[in-house]
C-alpha cells in the first residue's frame, strides 16, 4: 500500500470518528460530566502514601544484604534526637537529665518506633567496662532509680567516661547526648503503615514541649523529611495557583477570549481530577516527592487545549459554524495530538524502568494521567467547542492574524534554506559540544550534605549540621555485614583469620577519605583484652589462638549490636560526614578493592546497609537506569515517529533537537550543582515527552502542505509556523514561566525541578522551530515527500516568490 493510499485511509477513519462524535455529542458530554462527578467524589479520598521503602531499590545487592539483616541488626530508617543544652553547661545537670528522660519515654512509645532498638543514656544497653584490681566490672551508665541528685551525676559522668560512647551517644564536648530510634514501616501493634506525618508531628511536638532557653533539640531522620516536605504541600500549592493564574492570564491575553479561556482551563484540570479520583481505585496514593505530577499533567494539557482552540479558533475565521470549525479542528489535530500524547505516555511509562517504586509509581501515575487526556483534550473539547460562539474581538483579532504575511514566522522559516541552515546547524554543533563537555562534571547522587530536598538553611539541614559538628557519627553510616560459617573451623569471632580480617577491614576504612569513624568488634575486643592485662597498650591486639581470643569474649556478644549469637555474621559500621555521591563512591570503591584482594576462606562481605548503604544502592540504580531509560525513550518516540512520518529524515528533524536538549540539560544540572537522583533523573524523560509534541505538531503540518497543496519546504515551514508555531511558542512560554515560579520554593527539589522543567520547555521549542527546520532542508526532506505529491498537484505548483 502506497504512502498516500495509507494517508486516505487514516483521512477517511478520522473523518468517521468525527462524524460518530458529533453526531452523538450531547450523549457523550452528559457521560462525561457523570465521568467528571463520580472522579471528582473519588478524588476527594485521595490520601499521601509515603514510604522509606518506596525510595529504595529492593533488588539490588546491597539491599538484599540489608532486607537479610533488617531483623538483626539496626536498619537504615532510623530518628536522631539530638538534646543539648543552650547555655554552656554539660548534660550532668538535674534539669537536663530530666527532660533527657521524659523525651526518652515519649520517643519510646510513639507509633512506629521499634521499641527494642530505642538508645539513649537510660537505656539498659548503654553500659560501662572497667578494669579493676578484681578483673572487670562492668554495668549500666546511668544507675537504676536514678533521681539526678548531685552525687548520682557524678556517677553518670564517671560512667560516661568510661564507656567509650563519647563521639556516638554523646556529644564529643558532653553539651549533649543523643536519642537513637529504629522506624518500623508496618506497625505490628495495628498491622497498618507507618504514618510518617503523625511520626514527625509527634516529633515537634517533643521539641516545642522540652525545647526551651536551657535546652535544645535537633532531629533527623527519614520520618522527620516527609514531614517537613508535607508541612511545605501548602506552599507547594501556593505555587499552583500562582502558576495556574499566570497561564490564565496569558491565555486570555493570547486568545482574546474569555471563554475560549476558561474552557482550556477547565479541560487542562479534566485528567487532573480524573487521575487524582483514579488512584484510590487503583489502590494507590500520592507520595509527597511526587507531589508535582499534577501540575504537569495539567501544563501538558493546557499545551494541547490551546493547540486544539487555536486551530477551531482559525477554522471559525474562515467563515465556517462553530460545529464545523469543532469538526476540522478534530480531524486536524486528532492524529498529532494523539501521537504526541502517546509519546508523552512512552516518555512517563519508561521512567518506570528504574527499580525504585516512588519512581515506578510516578510513571505510571503520569502515564494514566496523559493517556486520560486523549479522552478529555481529543474528544470532549471539540465538543465542547461546537457549542461556543467566538466573541466579536477575538474573532477580528483572528481574522487579522489569518490575513497577510507574518513576517516574524516567515523570517523564522528562513532555517529551511540553505545559509541560515546550516548556521543553525553550525550553534547546535558548538552547544552539543560545551554541552557534552559539561555534562560530564554531572555527579550522580546527592551534591552537598544534609537533605538535598530542602533548602540549606531549612531547620532539618541546620539539624543535620549540629549534630554532624558535634559526634563522630551521624545519619549516614555504612553497614557491611561480615558473614563466617559456624561449622567451619574458620567460621567463629574465637578464630583468629575472622576477627584478623575484619580487624584490617576497619583499619582500612578508617583512613579512607570522608570516614569519620569506624565501629567493629574487633575494636572491642582489643579494648577488653589490654584490660585483661593492665589496661597495656600492647596487649591491644588480635591473639592467634583461641584460647587467647576469650579473653576478649565479653566484647563479642549480641548486645553490643554488632554480632549474632553464634558470631555467625557480624556488621562493620563505617560513619561516613556526609552522604554525597562522590564520598559514597568512594567508601564504597575501597571497600570492594580491600575485599578483593583479602579473600580469607570461610569468611564473606556482604555490602552495604545503612543510611549510606541505601544511598548508595539508589546512586548505582540512578546511574544503570539512565542510560537505558534515554535508550528507550528516544527508541520508542523514534519508532512511534517513524510508523506515523514513515520517514527516517522526519525522525531525525524531531529527535536530534531532543536529545541536544537533554544533554544541554545536564550540563545545566553540572553548572548549578544538582545531582542525578531519584528526584531528577524522571525530569528529563518527561521534559523529552513534553517537548516532542512541538516537533509532531509542526512536521504533520509541514507533511499536509507538501503533501496536498505541493508546496516547497520553506513555504510548509511557514505554514506549519504560522498554524502551530504561534500556540507552540506560546504554550512552552507560558508552561515555562509557571513552573519557573517554584525556583523560589523552600521545597529544594521542587526548585530544582521547575529550573530544570522551565529550562527544557522553553530550549525544546526553540529547537522545533530553528533547528528541525534546518535538518529537514539538509537532509532533503523536500524531495522525499514530493514524491508521494499527486501529479495534478504538483504540475500546478507555484513557484515561491520572495516577500
Amino acid at each position: 500500500m502506497s504512502h498516500e493510499s495509507k494517508n486516505n485511509r487514516l483521512r477517511r477513519m478520522v473523518d468517521a470518528c468525527a462524524e460518530l462524535l458529533f453526531r452523538h455529542r450531547n450523549t457523550l458530554l452528559l457521560l462525561f460530566a457523570a465521568i467528571t462527578l463520580a472522579l471528582g467524589w473519588g478524588a476527594s479520598q485521595a490520601r499521601l502514601d509515603p514510604g522509606f521503602n518506596k525510595l529504595i531499590p529492593l533488588s539490588h545487592p546491597y539491599m538484599q544484604t540489608l532486607s537479610d539483616y533488617s531483623k538483626v541488626f539496626s536498619g537504615a530508617n532510623r530518628i536522631l534526637i539530638n538534646v543539648r543544652t543552650k547555655d554552656g553547661s554539660d548534660i550532668y545537670s538535674k534539669p537536663y537529665m530530666d527532660a533527657l528522660k521524659n523525651i526518652n519515654d515519649e520517643i519510646f512509645f510513639i507509633p512506629g518506633v521499634d521499641r527494642a532498638r530505642v538508645k539513649s543514656l537510660y537505656s539498659p544497653t548503654v553500659r560501662y567496662t572497667e578494669v579493676t584490681e578484681e578483673g572487670f566490672l562492668s554495668d549500666v551508665v546511668v544507675p537504676a532509680r536514678f533521681t539526678s541528685q548531685p552525687e548520682e551525676l557524678d556517677v553518670v559522668r564517671r560512667n560516661v567516661a568510661r564507656s567509650g560512647e563519647i563521639g556516638r551517644l554523646i556529644a564529643t564536648d558532653q553539651k549533649g547526648s543523643m536519642i537513637v530510634a529504629d522506624l518500623q514501616d508496618i506497625n505490628p501493634e495495628t498491622g497498618a503503615k507507618v504514618d510518617y506525618a503523625d511520626i514527625a508531628g509527634k516529633l515537634e511536638q517533643i521539641r516545642s514541649k522540652y525545647g526551651n532557653d536551657k535546652i535544645e533539640i535537633n532531629i533527623i531522620g527519614f520520618a522527620k523529611v516527609v514531614g517537613d516536605v508535607q508541612e511545605a504541600l501548602g506552599q507547594v500549592f501556593a505555587f499552583f495557583g500562582i502558576a495556574f493564574a499566570i497561564t490564565a492570564v496569558l491565555l486570555l491575553a493570547y486568545s482574546r477570549s474569555l471563554k475560549l479561556t476558561v474552557v482550556a482551563l477547565l479541560v487542562a484540570l479534566l485528567p487532573v481530577v480524573w487521575l487524582v479520583g483514579l488512584l484510590p481505585v487503583f489502590g494507590l496514593g500520592i507520595d509527597p516527592m511526587s507531589i508535582l505530577v499534577p501540575f504537569l499533567i495539567f501544563s501538558i494539557g493546557v499545551s494541547h487545549a490551546v493547540q486544539m482552540t487555536n486551530a477551531w479558533k482559525q477554522e471559525v475565521a474562515a467563515g465556517k459554524d462553530s460545529r464545523e470549525a469543532a469538526k476540522a479542528a478534530f480531524r486536524k489535530l486528532f492524529v498529532p495530538g494523539s501521537v504526541a500524547l502517546l509519546t508523552n505516555a512512552l516518555g512517563f511509562m519508561v521512567i518506570m524502568l528504574i527499580d525504585i517504586q516512588i519512581v515506578r509509581e510516578l510513571g505510571a501515575t503520569a502515564c494514566l494521567g496523559v493517556t486520560l487526556m486523549i479522552v478529555t483534550n481529543k474528544l470532549l473539547l471539540p465538543l465542547v467547542l461546537s457549542l461556543l460562539k467566538l466573541e466579536p474581538t477575538a474573532l477580528r483579532a483572528a481574522a487579522g492574524v489569518r490575513d497577510g504575511r507574518q513576517a516574524l514566522w516567515w523570517r523564522l522559516s528562513g532555517y529551511a534554506t540553505a545559509w541560515p541552515g546550516l548556521f543553525s546547524i553550525a550553534v547546535a554543533m558548538l552547544l552539543l559540544g560545551w554541552g557534552t563537555m559539561e555534562s560530564r562534571k554531572l555527579e550522580v547522587g546527592d551534591t552537598g550534605s544534609g537533605v538535598a530536598e530542602l533548602r540549606a538553611d531549612s531547620r532539618y539541614n541546620r539539624d543535620h549540621s549540629q549534630i554532624v559538628g558535634s559526634y563522630a557519627i551521624g545519619m549516614d553510616v555504612l553497614s557491611v555485614i561480615v558473614e563466617s560459617r559456624t561449622d567451619n573451623p574458620e567460621g567463629s569471632c574465637l578464630k583468629y583469620p575472622l576477627m584478623n580480617a575484619v580487624d584490617r577491614f576497619s583499619l582500612q576504612m578508617q583512613g579512607v577519605a570522608g570516614v569519620q569513624s569506624v565501629v567493629a568488634v574487633p575494636t572491642l575486643v582489643k579494648f577488653t583484652i589490654a584490660g585483661q592485662n593492665e589496661g597495656n597498650p600492647r596487649w591491644a591486639g588480635i591473639p592467634q589462638t583461641p584460647e587467647a581470643l576469650r579473653q576478649g569474649a565479653r566484647a563479642m556478644g549480641p548486645e553490643t549490636g554488632l554480632t549474632v549469637e553464634d558470631c555467625g555474621a557480624q556488621q562493620v559500621l563505617v560513619y561516613l560526614k556526609d552522604h554525597k555521591g562522590a564520598t559514597l563512591a568512594n567508601a564504597l570503591s575501597e571497600a570492594k578493592r580491600f575485599i578483593a584482594d583479602n579473600q580469607t576462606p570461610g569468611v564473606k562481605f556482604r555490602l552495604a546497609g545503612g543510611s549510606a548503604g541505601v544511598a548508595a544502592a539508589t546512586n548505582e540504580a540512578v546511574e544503570h537506569a539512565e542510560v537505558t531509560m534515554l535508550l528507550a525513550i528516544f527508541g520508542a518516540i523514534s519508532l512511534l515517529c517513524l510508523l506515523t512520518f514513515r520517514s527516517w529524515r522526519a525522525v531525525l528533524c524531531i529527535i536530534v533537537p531532543l536529545a541536544l536538549v537533554s544533554i544541554l540539560c545536564n550540563a545545566l544540572m553540572a553548572q548549578l550543582g544538582i545531582g542525578l537522583k531519584v528526584s531528577t533523573l524522571p525530569v528529563i524523560a518527561l521534559g523529552v515527552g513534553v517537548g516532542v509534541d512541538y516537533g509532531i505538531y509542526l512536521f504533520e503540518r509541514i507533511e499536509t502542505e507538501m503533501q496536498e497543496r505541493g508546496l516547497d519546504l520553506r513555504e510548509a515551514v511557514y505554514e506549519a509556523l504560522r498554524q502551530r508555531g504561534t500556540a507552540a511558542v506560546f504554550t512552552a512560554f507560558t508552561m515555562a514561566l509557571s513552573v519557573g515560579t517554584w525556583a523560589f520554593s523552600s521545597l529544594k527539589f521542587q526548585a530544582d525541578m521547575g529550573i530544570l522543567l522551565a529550562f527544557m520547555f522553553f530550549v525544546n521549542v526553540f529547537g522545533a522551530i530553528t533547528l528541525a527546520p534546518a535538518l529537514a532542508y539538509w537532509l532533503n526532506l523536500a524531495r522525499w515527500q514530493r514524491k508521494t505529491v499527486p501529479a495534478a498537484i504538483a504540475d500546478g505548483v507555484q513557484k515561491h516568490q520572495t516577500v
